[in-house]
C-alpha cells in the first residue's frame, strides 16, 4: 500500500513525498482511513511505529476546509512533554507547508506574550502540555469550545506524569460532539477507563502486542555493582560501534553527574532532564541529532516519542522502576524498521525491577557475563550518591533495633535504682549522707565523667549535663532522725 490509496488530498501527499516515504506504516495504513471519515480512534502501537503522522496528515488534509477564529482553536493535541510538543509541531510544519494552516505551541519556559499574540490571530491547530493550556485558560486567552478534533498522544505517559485530572478538566471544557483520537503504547488499566469515558464508539486499532518491544532492537543485560557501573558503561562505549547513544537514568540528580564523568573522560555528552530550562534542552536535542553531541544522558522527560533518527544504542544505566518505562526507553533505537542495541546495566537491587520487566514484555532479556572486572572505588561524586542511598536503611534498622535493647536496658535500671532508694530510705541517716556523696556524679558534663559504668536510661551517649546532677533533698535534723527511728521501732 502507498500513501496515495490512503485518500489524503494531494497537497498532503506531495509533501509526505518530499519527505522520501513512500510507503504507510501500519498504524498509519489503518488509521488514517478512519480519521478522514469521522470517527474516534483508539490507535494502540509500540513507540517508533509511526503514530503521529497516523493523526497529522488526516488532520491537515480536514483542517484545509474552514477558517480559525481568535483564541478559539478549530483542533488541540495534548502531548506530555514539551520535547514531544514541539516535536509534533515540526511534523505540521512539515507536512503542512502547500497548506495555509496556523499553528500555536503551548509549552511552559516560553514567555506568555508570544503565545498569547498567536492566539488573538485565531488557530486551526493548538498543540499544548496540560499544564500550560490550563494557565491559558484560567488568564481567558483561549476558548476551546470550538475544537473539533481532539488529539491525546502518549496516554500512558500521561498517567505516569499524573496529567489525567487536567485532562479531565479540559474536556470538560470541548464540545460533546468533537472528534477525539486516543494513541499510547501500552493499556494499564487507568487508561482503558479513559478511553470509555472520552470515546464513542472507537475504531480500536492494534498493530503490534500492548508492551511489546521491536523486533529490530537486540536487548542485551549485564548484571555488575552499583561501584561498577560507571566503568563498564565506560568500557562497552569504547569496545562498541557507538555511533550514538542515549543513556537513561532515573533520577535527575544521577543524570548530571554522569554526563559530568563521562565529559570528564574525553567523550563528547550532554544532559537533559526536568529541571533544565526549555531553551537549554532545545540546544542540547539538537546537537545530538546534529551529531556535535554522541552521548545523551536523559532522565525519562526523553524516553516518550522523541524521534531521533539513526539512535544505534541505548543504555539503561538505571533499571526502569515502572516496566512500561522499558519499552519506550529502548524504542529510542531501532526505529523505521533499522537496528538497534540496548544495553541494561543491573545489580542485585534491580531484582523485582527485572522481573516486572520481563513479565510485561513477554520475554526474559538475555544476559551476557560483563566484560570488565567490577570498578575498585567509585569516584567521589559516585561514591556519595551511592552510599548515601545505600547507607540510610541499615541505620534506621540498626536504630529500631537498638531502641528495644536500650528500652530494656531502662527498664532493669529503673529497677535497679528503686530497689536502692529502698534501701537507703531504711538506712540510719549518717548512712544515707554517706551514700549520697559517695554516688554524687561529676558535673562536668556527658554520662562518661560517671564513675559507674551504667548506660543512661534513653539517651544513649548524649546526655545533657542537669539530667545527671543529683536532686538534694532537705536535711533531716538529728532529732527528726531519731523520731523516725523510734517510730519504726515501735512499728515492727
Amino acid at each position: 500500500m502507498t500513501f496515495d490509496e490512503l485518500g489524503l488530498a494531494p497537497e498532503v501527499l506531495k509533501a509526505v513525498a518530499e519527505t522520501g516515504y513512500t510507503e504507510p506504516t501500519p498504524i498509519q495504513a489503518q488509521a488514517i482511513p478512519h480519521v478522514l471519515a469521522g470517527r474516534d480512534v483508539l490507535g494502540i502501537a509500540q513507540t517508533g511505529t509511526g503514530k503521529t503522522a497516523s493523526f497529522t496528515l488526516p488532520m491537515i488534509d480536514k483542517l484545509s476546509r474552514g477558517r480559525a477564529r481568535a483564541r478559539m482553536p478549530r483542533s488541540l493535541i495534548l502531548e506530555p512533554t514539551r520535547e514531544l510538543a514541539a516535536q509534533v509541531a515540526e511534523n505540521f510544519e512539515t507536512y503542512g507547508k502547500y497548506n495555509k494552516l496556523s499553528m500555536a505551541l503551548l509549552i511552559g519556559g516560553v514567555s506568555f506574550g508570544d503565545q498569547e499574540k498567536k492566539l488573538d490571530r485565531g488557530v486551526d491547530v493548538l498543540i499544548a502540555t496540560p499544564g500550560r493550556l490550563l494557565d491559558h485558560c484560567g488568564r481567558g486567552k483561549v476558548l476551546l469550545t470550538g475544537v473539533q478534533i481532539l488529539v491525546i498522544d502518549e496516554a500512558d505517559r500521561m498517567l505516569d506524569m499524573g496529567f489525567i485530572p487536567d485532562i479531565e478538566e479540559i474536556c470538560k471544557k470541548l464540545p460533546f460532539t468533537r472528534q477525539t483520537l486516543f494513541f499510547s503504547a501500552t493499556m494499564p488499566p487507568e487508561i482503558q477507563r479513559l478511553t470509555d469515558t472520552f470515546l464513542h464508539n472507537p475504531e480500536r486499532i492494534e498493530v503490534a502486542r500492548a508492551s511489546s518491544t521491536g523486533a529490530t532492537i537486540k536487548q542485551v543485560l549485564i548484571k555488575t555493582t552499583r561501584d561498577g557501573k560507571r566503568e563498564l558503561l565506560q568500557k562497552i562505549i569504547e569496545n562498541e560501534n557507538v555511533k550514538n547513544a542515549i543513556i537513561f537514568c532515573n533520577r535527575k540528580r544521577d543524570v548530571s553527574v554522569l554526563e559530568r564523568a563521562l565529559s570528564k573522560s574525553g567523550l563528547s555528552a550532554g544532559a537533559i532532564h526536568g529541571d533544565l530550562d526549555q531553551a537549554t534542552r532545545t540546544r542540547t536535542l539538537d546537537g545530538f541529532r546534529k551529531g556535535t553531541i554522541r552521548l545523551l544522558v536523559a532522565s525519562d522527560v526523553a524516553a516518550r516519542g522523541l524521534d531521533i533518527p539513526d539512535v544505534s544504542h541505548v543504555f539503561n544505566f538505571d533499571v526502569p522502576t515502572h516496566a512500561e518505562d522499558y519499552v519506550h526507553r529502548i524504542g529510542r533505537t531501532g526505529r523505521a524498521g533499522k537496528s538497534g542495541t540496548a544495553y541494561t546495566l543491573a545489580t542485585r537491587e534491580d531484582g523485582k525491577y527485572l522481573a516486572a520487566i520481563e513479565k510485561l514484555i513477554g520475554n526474559p532479556i538475555p544476559t551476557e557475563e560483563a566484560a570488565v572486572p567490577e570498578a575498585e572505588a567509585a569516584p567521589a561524586e559516585a561514591q556519595i550518591d551511592a552510599e548515601g542511598e545505600e547507607q540510610k536503611e541499615p541505620r534506621r534498622s540498626r536504630s529500631r533495633r537498638g531502641g528495644r535493647d536500650r528500652n530494656k536496658t531502662a527498664k532493669e535500671d529503673v529497677e535497679v535504682q528503686t530497689a536502692e532508694k529502698a534501701e537507703k530510705h531504711d538506712a540510719p541517716a549518717e548512712k544515707q549522707q554517706q551514700a549520697k556523696t559517695e554516688e554524687k556524679p561529676s558535673r562536668r558534663g556527658s554520662g562518661r565523667d560517671r564513675d559507674d559504668d551504667r548506660p543512661v536510661v534513653g539517651l544513649g551517649d548524649h546526655v545533657p549535663a542537669f539530667i545527671l546532677r543529683a536532686v538534694k533533698l532537705p536535711k533531716k535534723t538529728t532529732k527528726e532522725a531519731d523520731d523516725e527511728l523510734e517510730q519504726e521501732s515501735e512499728d515492727a
